[in-house]
């Protein structure tokens, strides 16, 4: 008889924060079973905030999920929110239809129904999962980390999940979009019913399409000076698996007192590790980072920001005794520091060849955006009339993007993973292997490259900011699939 683990995913907030070994009786399972339900919070991470959330199993984050890679996964996620959800798995090479995109690859999720996804997990490494309804269902919270792990690798001493987090302003989140959403925004504390000629703005009353004000900006669920403190030991080499769950913001983030040695993009291994300073973080990004401790302390880990918010945006380590010491904070100027980008990461190809494409190829240009403009293109349309990729299985494709627009775009590729070749005119000589990458602004560029070996169907790109994302910049690949 097959053996399961019958894993209920934690009601602790902060279980997401520490990472303890799997137990014996779960790494030996075929199949890990969850159970996720979404329903409304009040949420209140800061003091004069009193947001109307969402939560999976009355947390945010969402419950840490984890499984030994090559185990397979069965999650029942029952909805009782008012808008339509779906999860999608971010990260994940899965079955089509468990990539959990509403509209697209099943049917959304309404109050009080349910879906049953079933996969294996698969590549190991960080992922998350979050809300792909299209109802801003993931802003207000439907987020949490997946941890796949990869029984080849060394545990660490201590091993800690660490996740950029905001709370929107709904006002300012309104603004920004254009509507399209199949419900009216709502103002989350007010009734559902509200109109939509009530609940959106007019188009003189928007500005630019990503100029979003947070309410409160949080690790884990809370801010600093709030929120569970990490304990470690002098000796400790620590990994840090840090996502961006950001909306709409780019995170810098630094550990006082110490370098990180950043060893995966995206939860998949870098050709070699790079020491750096400062870790950028796009959003939707995730990076393993590490450290090791050399002396007794108390040292933030933090978010760098012009924002007088970013300090809410902290969390503090600490070795044994030291934990109401007064914490050690890293500056908050770049100056001077090694910042991680991926031209560093990757190291630049000397007498790099021709980008020659030996499948299809595709240019696409981002833009769209500025004052008053709250469209987000690709060639100039918005989804869902953008142009579509279009693959045989087992072709290698490739995709350059251009950024004529004044915003970094963090584009992302479902169901697949894909080497980074270019960032901003600079060919790496180690290919980056990721899931997300930033274009930078005005006229940036990179080049993606990929074998389309995924199960056929619908396989989404778009940009993983939220509003850029919603206000249509996002096409698909599709799968030719012979007769």
């Amino acid at each position: 008889m097959r053996r399961r683990a019958f894993l209920r995913a934690g009601t602790g907030a902060l279980a997401v924060a520490a990472l303890p070994p799997l137990s014996g009786r779960a790494m030996g399972a075929d199949v890990v079973e969850y159970h996720i339900a979404s329903a409304p919070l009040r949420y209140a991470p800061a003091p004069g905030v009193d947001f109307a959330a969402f939560a999976y199993n009355g947390t945010i984050p969402g419950p840490l999920l984890r499984v030994t890679h090559g185990q397979r996964v069965r999650i029942r996620y029952v909805s009782r929110v008012d808008v339509p959800t779906s999860i999608h798995w971010h990260g994940m090479i899965l079955p089509n239809g468990m990539d959990g995109v509403a509209g697209v690859t099943q049917p959304p999720v309404l109050a009080g129904g349910e879906f049953l996804y079933e996969f294996a997990p698969s590549p190991p490494g960080t992922r998350w999962y979050h809300d792909h309804a299209f109802e801003l269902a993931m802003p207000r919270g439907l987020f949490g980390m997946f941890v796949v792990d990869d029984p080849r690798e060394t545990p660490a001493d201590r091993e800690f999940a660490i996740v950029f987090h905001d709370v929107p302003d709904w006002k300012s989140l309104q603004l920004a979009l254009r509507g399209v959403s199949a419900t009216p925004l709502t103002e989350p504390a007010m009734p559902a019913a509200m109109e939509m000629e009530d609940a959106m703005p007019s188009m003189s009353e928007r500005k630019m399409g990503d100029e979003v004000a947070y309410l409160a900006h949080c690790i884990n669920g809370d801010c600093y000076p709030n929120g569970r403190k990490l304990p470690v030991k002098v000796g400790d080499r620590v990994r840090l698996r840090l996502l961006n769950a950001s909306p709409t913001q780019t995170r810098y983030v630094r550990l006082a007192a110490h370098a990180l040695e950043v060893t995966h993009a995206d939860g998949n291994p870098l050709a070699r590790p790079l020491v750096v300073d400062v870790l950028r973080i796009g959003s939707g990004e995730r990076y393993d980072a590490f450290f090791e401790v050399t002396r007794p302390g108390a040292f933030l880990l933090h978010a760098i920001s012009a924002d007088p918010l970013s300090a809410q945006q902290a969390v503090l380590l600490y070795t044994e005794g030291m934990e109401n010491a007064p914490p050690q904070r890293g500056s908050d100027g770049l100056d001077g520091a090694r910042i991680f980008s991926y031209a560093a990461a990757g190291g630049v190809a000397a007498n790099p060849p021709m980008l020659e494409p030996r499948g299809p190829a595709y240019h696409f240009v981002l833009g769209g955006g500025g004052w008053g403009n709250d469209r987000w293109t690709i060639d100039g349309k918005a989804w869902p009339d953008t142009p579509k990729l279009y693959a045989a299985p087992g072709d290698l494709v490739t995709v350059r993007f251009t950024n004529t627009s004044d915003m970094d775009h963090p584009m992302h590729l479902h169901g697949h993973i894909f080497k980074l070749i270019e960032a901003g005119g600079t060919r790496l000589a180690r290919p980056l292997v990721k899931d997300v990458s930033l274009v930078p602004a005005n006229g940036g560029t990179t080049t993606w490259r990929f074998t389309a070996d995924s199960p056929p169907g619908r396989w989404l790109l778009h940009c993983h900011n939220d509003v850029h994302m919603v206000d249509g910049m996002m096409t698909e690949l599709v799968y030719r699939v012979p007769c």
